[in-house]
């Protein structure tokens, strides 16, 4: 059958099933419808083949199957999956559901930020309806008062207006769409660090609950309810647990006892029990964050006291990062508001799952059943088998750990929640905790703890056989499988009709034998095929190379080969000549020059003329 055929088949069986509960007056979610399917598919003793296709018959036997079991309204098991089902469906761990919180506030505040961002406000009532809707918008994102209260509107308009008064909505405006949603946030922020200072001096804070006073009473108080309701499911399941003891001894009172159902009831209490374990612990976590905001907003605020210290005027690098910062700080202190409520009213639906406990077991019947019966806690038990230790000689091939030689020996995750697995199999569904300084066993990357030395050996000797056992008690209460947390055991498990053929237990298959290939050279080779690493290879080259510098190359040229090179002859163009035959010369006459000696040397000789004749002959020329 295709993958798609298939789910129209089971989205055919689920909606049918709805109908036919709907019949009867009760309204049944389709997760819960979908489990039960999965369960009653399960059982062995209802002999659903899952190999093979459902006929008409098998469809509308699995409908009555389910049905009766999902409008059974005193079995303790349909109980403990609707508070399976429940608790999925409305817990999420403390990051995702802030994560979720903050993007559904987004979506909420997304129409009035668009408002604002696409507004071409132009006239002077255009501007100051655009105005009023920022303050509604800051008012509507810090959750600080109601934007309906005049009060409230007047206080924040004011401490707008000493940040970003009305004159600046023309820079605004002309700013990208980005630019607009950053300031506003930014804007948002500084307006609600203003009124939160504000509030602190006494001077405003309309509208502004004390948030951190609220917190550190309504934590205490969910914490002591989640703790009283804790030790009355922890005192029933320890009574249920000395009560089947009991009968375990007397195999014959057993069978009387067994349409009271006590064993399903024990899976409901624990199961219970675990919800509120984590919902305690996120209710913890939430007490210490809160203790850590207290002290960092008492911290900013002296700081931005000693900033301010009565002055008109101070710069605003200065004080409105602190202003950020407790905006930032109070918006921690309403998330861990919303979450301690959504936790106490979780824990408020799933008591309600417990409610057919005093109905089948009243006060007689288990007064009766606890005569000269010692009822033992999970601490008292654990503490009967404290100095006793599994020696590890005694197994060669399987790891123990022991918390004095483990490093976070507290976060290892534990098989079957803490719970001993060799007396749930042994005992067909007894749940006794598990004391981890006997020693855990290492088995196949999982880890198991044991309530007696005894059961750990016991245990240790054939692992498989007895988580094979707890897996067949799952698929008969199907409730099992999230109690003991047992969903990646049945993913590999077959189906029981196919176990039954071939009359034995078929392992679950945790290897196999695979194979990858990939190319040798995933990027273009870059391979120098004439490279050379080795000295005397590259002293030998170079000596080669030194040689070839002293030859000489010959060549011959015959008369039979001279005609068989390509010739070119190129003719260059006359070129115009010019000559000069006429030519001009001439003749200079001898010019002779007198002078006067006597001018200078001795007064009484007589002054006399010298004629020179410098010119020089022709013939000298």
């Amino acid at each position: 059958m295709a993958y798609t055929q298939a789910e129209c088949v089971i989205k055919n069986i689920i909606r049918e099933i709805g109908q036919e509960c709907g019949q009867f007056g009760e309204t049944i979610a389709e997760t819960l419808v979908a489990f039960m399917v999965k369960a009653v598919v399960l059982d062995p003793s209802n002999g659903f083949n899952m190999d093979r296709n459902l006929t008409r018959a098998d469809v509308q036997k699995l409908v009555k199957l389910c049905v009766n079991r999902l409008l059974d309204k005193k079995n303790p098991s349909l109980d403990t999956i609707k508070m399976q089902v429940y608790f999925d469906m409305n817990y999420t761990n403390r990051g995702e559901f802030l994560d979720e919180h903050h993007r559904v506030l987004e979506s909420r505040l997304g129409i009035v930020s668009r408002e604002i961002t696409d507004n071409r406000a132009r006239t002077r009532e255009e501007l100051e309806s655009l105005y009023r809707k920022i303050v509604s918008y800051i008012l509507l994102r810090s959750g600080l008062g109601s934007p309906t209260d005049i009060k409230v509107v007047r206080e924040a308009t004011a401490a707008l207006q000493s940040v970003f008064p009305q004159s600046e909505l023309g820079t605004f405006l002309s700013l990208s769409k980005k630019d607009k949603e950053r300031q506003l946030k930014e804007l948002s922020m500084i307006v609600t660090g203003i009124r939160l200072f504000n509030k602190d001096c006494g001077k405003g804070g309309e509208g502004i609950d004390d948030l951190p006073a609220i917190l550190n009473e309504a934590i205490p108080a969910t914490t002591q309810h989640i703790d009283a309701q804790l030790q009355t499911s922890q005192e029933e399941a320890y009574q249920y647990t000395a009560i089947l003891e009991k009968l375990l001894e007397n195999p014959l009172k057993m069978k009387d006892v067994e349409d009271l159902k006590i064993k399903e009831a024990l899976f409901n209490l624990r199961q219970y029990e675990i919800f509120l374990n984590i919902i305690l612990s996120d209710i913890i976590t939430c007490a210490q964050e809160v203790e850590m905001m207290i002290k960092q907003l008492g911290a900013q605020m002296e700081q931005l006291k000693m900033t301010v210290q009565a002055k008109t005027a101070v710069p605003t690098s200065q004080v409105y990062p602190i202003f950020i910062a407790l905006s930032s700080l109070w918006t921690s202190f309403q998330d861990e508001t919303v979450l301690l409520s959504v936790l106490s009213n979780l824990t408020t639906q799933l008591a309600p799952f417990l409610g057919y406990h005093e109905e089948l077991f009243n006060t007689e019947i288990i007064q009766e059943l606890l005569e000269e019966v010692e009822i033992k806690s999970d601490v008292h038990r654990i503490k009967e088998s404290m100095g006793t230790k599994v020696n590890i000689n005694d197994f060669k091939k399987l790891d123990w750990i022991f918390p004095e030689t483990t490093a976070n020996f507290d976060k290892l995750p534990i098989q079957y929640r803490g719970f001993c697995g060799y007396t749930f199999a042994v005992t067909d569904g007894l749940l006794v905790p598990g004391n981890p300084a006997i020693g855990i066993l290492k088995y196949k990357d999982r880890y198991y703890t044991f309530n007696s030395k005894e059961a750990a050996y016991t245990f240790a000797e054939n692992p498989n056989k007895y988580i094979e056992l707890i897996g067949e008690k799952a698929k008969k209460c199907a409730e099992l499988i999230q109690l003991l947390e047992l969903h990646q055991q049945f993913e590999t498990m077959l189906p029981y009709p196919q176990v039954k053929i071939i009359d034995k237990h078929i392992k679950p298959i945790t290897r196999c034998e695979s194979s990858t290939q990939t190319d040798t050279h995933i990027l273009p080779p870059t391979i120098i095929k004439d490279y050379e690493w080795n000295e005397w290879e590259l002293r030998r080259k170079a000596i080669k190379l030194a040689n070839l510098r002293q030859k000489l190359t010959h060549s011959v040229q015959t008369n039979l080969s001279h005609m068989r090179r390509d010739n070119a002859t190129q003719v260059y163009p006359l070129k115009t000549k010019g000559t000069q035959t006429k030519r001009e010369d001439g003749t200079k006459v001898p010019k002779p020059q007198i002078y006067i000696a006597g001018l200078r040397g001795n007064c009484m000789s007589s002054l006399y003329a010298v004629k020179v004749n410098l010119t020089r002959a022709v013939d000298e020329t």
